[in-house]
């Protein structure tokens, strides 16, 4: 089967061989071009029917990416074109949609994001990717009441975040791609008593294997071929303040040593230097995998693992907290509708429907990512289900699929739990806890945080209880969230 090939376009030399790595691993063939005008050639010579999609930097000399990118659409008007970029704001990405653009992403970008990027560019099947990580730059750095969302499951999350914000202790954030894992750490510097002091972040899936000691811990000048000056390093621009490691699991096992030695002792040694540096930093860290099956399988140190995880925050998915999903989707047309070039500020009820009935895989990010694309096309104020066209054909089964127990919610359960069986004998404690679980899940539609919360009890007790009476054998394949609980 031949490789599809990825025309990299970037003035810069070492991004280039970094996207062009990353492209690789992914399975796919590169071209490189240095500079617009190159790219330009390539797409109009003798090899530009072999070139399947373009990363392309949004600032070059010469030729800019956008105008790059207005000459080249009406030759190719479905070649799917990535705009990736330093340097942006809600304008650019605008523009940049408008241009053509398929995707906008930020530097540096993980290889996750690209990877995830292009199989979405280039699989039109695929409803929705990482698109537009820029969106995450719209708001500020938020406070923990600030964060939307009102799962229990989350804010209890967020609640141990929130404590654990004013002890100098180190913090893992686990969850999903795309949960908000980020937020959360910039809610906890925030909170935090270095607030005042930087907050340094490092995708640490976007760096090199070969550059990582020297991203994290600096280099002399000399140090290496291509080191022609010295260095800080990401941990001497966080000290005083915070360094959050997003993707840490990403990291190769030479560097998790010197990080630990790191943690343990606020010494660091730059490549090439002689002696240590004592940097005051705390450490929050941020993964999609789970670092113990890492840890069984050898990819990750034991004692690092222990060291980060002395207060774990995990982060729902989106998918688990479904009553979020209309709250978030009115946050962030509001914040995108003050933006200039953005006309649409509100959401239909059809349009909330559409986005609560789909799974999010890509979780709160591709959320804000699909609502940014629907507003950015969107000519008139409210956005409809027809804004969303990607998402209509996998979200209206599922959709469906709610509305039905929802009926019968309304009528075969409605009725009062009667306290006396069909022999006229008060009935069992247990079954009496059955019918009422089993009415507090149809009303609430499956989702069991929000069961919890009505039926005041906690998550853990539910599921346990779910366990016991076999609650769930009752509602056969209708209802997904109640398999993915119980």
């Amino acid at each position: 089967m031949t490789k599809q090939t990825v025309l990299v376009v970037d003035d810069e030399s070492g991004q280039r061989r970094i996207t062009e790595s990353v492209a690789a691993r992914a399975g796919y063939a590169t071209l490189e071009a240095e500079h617009g005008q190159a790219a330009l050639d390539l797409l109009t010579g003798p090899r530009a029917k072999a070139i399947d999609a373009v990363i392309l930097d949004y600032n070059m000399p010469g030729k800019t990416g956008i105008e790059v990118l207005r000459e080249l659409r009406p030759q190719f008007p479905l070649l799917p074109v990535i705009m990736l970029t330093a340097h942006s704001s809600v304008s650019t990405a605008v523009e940049a949609m408008r241009a053509g653009a398929s995707d906008f992403l930020l530097k540096p970008a993980s290889a996750d994001r690209i990877t995830r990027a292009l199989a979405s560019a280039l699989d039109q099947k695929t409803p929705g990717g990482e698109l537009r990580p820029l969106t995450e730059k719209l708001p500020d750095s938020l406070g923990f009441a600030e964060i939307v969302g009102s799962d229990a499951g989350f804010r209890a999350a967020l609640a141990v975040a929130e404590k654990a914000a004013q002890k100098n202790v180190p913090i893992l954030v686990e969850g999903e791609s795309g949960v908000g894992k980020e937020v959360v750490a910039q809610a906890v510097h925030a909170a935090s008593p270095r607030r005042n002091k930087p907050l340094v972040i490092v995708n640490c899936g976007a760096i090199p294997s070969n550059l990582v000691e020297s991203v994290l811990f600096g280099h002399e000048k000399g140090a290496f071929t291509g080191a022609i000056e010295k260095h800080v390093g990401r941990f001497g621009e966080a000290d005083g303040g915070t360094l959050f490691l997003d993707e840490i699991g990403e990291l190769p096992l030479d560097a998790q040593v010197k990080l630990l030695r790191a943690l343990q002792t606020g010494q660091i040694e730059p490549v090439g230097s002689r002696g240590h540096v004592t940097v005051d930093v705390r450490l929050i860290a941020a993964t999609n995998r789970n670092l113990a099956e890492e840890v069984r399988e050898g990819r990750f140190r034991e004692d690092l693992f222990y060291r980060l995880g002395v207060v774990p925050v995990t982060i729902p998915p989106l998918r688990e907290r479904r009553g979020d999903i209309a709250a978030l989707a009115r946050h962030f047309v509001r914040r995108l509708g003050a933006e200039e070039g953005v006309s649409a500020s509100d959401l239909s009820d059809d349009a909330l429907a559409l986005l609560e009935a789909y799974d999010w895989p890509g979780n709160v990010r591709q959320l804000q990512n699909a609502l940014f694309r629907a507003a950015v096309l969107c000519e008139g104020t409210r956005l409809t289900a027809l804004d969303f066209p990607q998402l209509a054909g996998v979200a209206a089964p599922r959709r469906m699929a709610q509305q039905a127990p929802a009926r019968a919610a309304s009528s075969d359960l409605s009725g009062d739990v009667s306290l006396f069986g069909d022999d006229g004998k008060l009935r069992r404690l247990e079954d009496l806890e059955a019918e009422i679980i089993r009415k507090a899940i149809h009303h609430c539609r499956g989702r069991m945080s929000e069961v919890a919360r009505r039926l005041g009890i906690g998550r853990s007790t539910l599921y346990r209880k779910l366990g016991e009476m076999a609650v769930t054998d009752d509602f056969g394949d209708h209802d997904d969230d109640v398999r993915t609980f119980a």
